[in-house]
């Protein structure tokens, strides 16, 4: 059983606290289908949220099956399901992947044979069977709700909360999702709570709660609803709500509230006789049987490598993206060999010999010190040049890469993934990209005008400076909430690497010594020029007006921008930032 007992929850605003649920008190017994209704605003999905533990309550104590969850700790992940009104599957995958993968996070089988017994199962019961092998983008609304709802059944959820899981279909569509809904409450005593807005198919909910401003203000059987309301049609309902203030209704709703339970409490009786409800034959097992599904969860390489698996295949499947990084790969290293026919001169030393003829001397000073400027700058721009676009590449593998699915991977975080398994799946992905982009780089760059100096040694820089920018922008794309504020604030982390590292224009010494160390293009350039033969690093010194720095202090800087950008995306990943 499920019970709340003056649950509320508020949030402070301009100084004063708001109840958005406001001493709540239900009770929900097993094999419970509820439809949670009210105008819009009335806190339907706030409740629901509290009830998952998305919201901490404020005030009031939640029970499962006799445990206070505030005291002994919240559902296990195995023990409720919960649907969003939005899309929780990737577009490029068929509904059996889809399926497939959200049983491999949530499920640890003993068994190929078990797996596939448990999808096939769900699939059916959702009655997606016959179009398993559509890829998500093309299914209808209703087809997608009903994923929705089988990626949640994987793990056998004792109670499944929906949110709005038929907002927005046509009339039949609705029916099948609430008749669905009616089924899955039918079988071993699964609670079924959806929120909805729609008054329509109400006979086929057991109860119907209506809130009013956070308020109760019904609870009862849905064939009472009109009585109560003395309305004679459901969709009066919301305006004899308006009628009056919350605080009456509630009030109302307090001096009645037992006598509608007892009705209840008939009506479900009546259920249990005819054998349309099915409820466990032993609690006692049932309790059981729960509790060894609670620590089923899948290992920590079991999703690591699900995860991994599934992020190859949607990479792979968009034909954009894919193309968009051999586009990338292969035009960005050809724009720098356009540019590498200078740096390639010849740098003319000075004479061993003193000539008596002074004007002579100064002429072959003067053009010693020109080719040194022509070819020190055409080196210095080429090693820049290859440090900004690789940092170009690292934004572009990562700035959108949490944020533009942070609504999936809070709700698989919310069904027992691990955001470190999360985290180390993303860094081998991306790591992949990195080390693809930053090699090519440089051995595509150095068979078309040889680096003058320790080849290994900048294509480690270029390999590094593409890493930093990676981590940096994931961390952007965890701790941001929208995939459209992360592209934005990686773009303008690219766009000020060039002017404040004091490659090209010598920053003030006040903002260089601030700005220094948080720019990985500097480090990059700064290490790769350390790294070139001592005749072209003079070249480079004749024209660059900044002091360079030792090649371990830049190594030891880009690992430090690597390690903080992974403690900021731990700590993004870590915080729960749903909608």
């Amino acid at each position: 059983m499920l019970e709340l007992q003056e649950v509320s929850f508020t949030i402070r605003k301009d100084g004063e606290e708001i109840p958005l649920v406001d001493r709540v008190s239900i009770r929900v017994p097993k094999g419970h289908f509820m439809a949670i209704v009210g105008p819009s605003g009335c806190g339907k999905t706030t409740l629901l949220k509290t009830i998952a533990g998305l919201n901490p309550e404020s005030a009031g104590a939640l029970f499962w099956d006799g445990r206070d969850l505030s005291k002994e700790g919240d559902f296990s992940p195995s023990e409720i399901g919960y649907v969003p009104q939005f899309s929780i599957a990737y577009d490029p995958l068929t509904v059996d992947e889809s399926v497939e993968a959200a049983t491999r996070l949530r499920v640890r089988s003993g068994s190929l044979a078990e797996l596939d017994h448990r999808i096939d199962r769900v699939l059916e019961e959702t009655g997606l069977s016959p179009i398993s092998d559509r890829q998500v983008k093309v299914l209808s609304g209703g087809q997608k709700r009903r994923l929705g709802l089988a990626m949640e059944l994987v793990s056998d959820p004792k109670l499944l909360l929906c949110d709005e899981v038929t907002s927005g279909l046509d009339p039949r569509s609705e029916r099948e999702i609430v008749r669905l809904l009616h089924d899955l409450s039918r079988k071993d005593g699964r609670i079924v709570l959806s929120v909805t807005h729609s008054l329509s198919h109400l006979e086929l909910y057991d109860s119907i709660l209506v809130l009013h401003e956070g308020r109760v203000a019904f609870h009862g059987p849905p064939e009472q609803l009109t009585h109560y309301f003395s309305v004679s049609d459901t969709e009066e309902v919301y305006p004899r709500l308006a009628s009056q203030p919350s605080e009456r209704w509630h009030s109302s709703w307090q001096k009645h509230r037992e006598s509608y339970q007892k009705m209840m409490d008939k009506s479900r009786a009546l259920h249990i006789a005819s054998g349309d409800l099915q409820l466990p034959a032993s609690p006692a097992l049932e309790n059981e049987k729960a509790d060894e599904e609670a620590l089923r969860l899948p290992s920590f390489f079991s999703q690591f490598a699900t995860l991994l698996s599934r992020r190859w295949r949607i990479f792979f499947r968009d034909r954009g993206q894919v193309f968009l990084q051999l586009a990338i790969i292969v035009c960005f290293p050809v724009l720098v060999t356009i540019f590498s026919d200078k740096a390639s001169g010849n740098i003319r030393r000075f004479s061993d010999t003193r000539s008596a003829d002074y004007v002579a001397e100064i002429q072959e000073q003067q053009s010693v010190r020109s080719d040194q400027a022509k070819v020190g700058s055409a080196v210095s721009g080429i090693i820049m040049f290859q440090v900004v676009l690789l940092s170009l590449m690292g934004s572009n593998n990562s700035a959108r890469e949490i944020a533009g699915e942070r609504p999936i991977y809070e709700k698989e975080k919310f069904g027992g993934l691990r955001p470190s398994a999360y985290l180390a799946s993303k860094i081998a992905f991306l790591a992949c990209l990195v080390i693809a982009q930053s090699l090519w780089m440089a051995f595509f760059v150095n068979f078309f005008g040889a680096f003058r100096g320790d080849f290994l040694q900048h294509a480690g820089f270029l390999l590094l400076i593409n890493a930093s920018m990676t981590a940096i922008c994931l961390a952007i794309s965890s701790l941001m909430r929208t995939a459209e504020q992360a592209s934005l604030l990686s773009i303008y982390l690219v766009g000020f690497q060039l002017p404040l590292s004091g490659a090209v224009l010598a920053l003030p010494e006040k903002v260089e010594a601030f700005t220094r160390p948080f720019i990985s293009a500097y480090w990059a350039w700064s290490g790769s020029v350390e790294s070139l033969q001592i005749q072209v690093h003079d070249a480079v010194n004749s024209v660059i007006d900044t002091s360079l720095s030792a090649q371990n202090a830049c190594l030891y800087t880009l690992g430090a921008h690597i390690a903080v950008a992974f403690i900021a995306t731990w700590a993004g990943a870590r915080r729960p930032q749903w909608d």
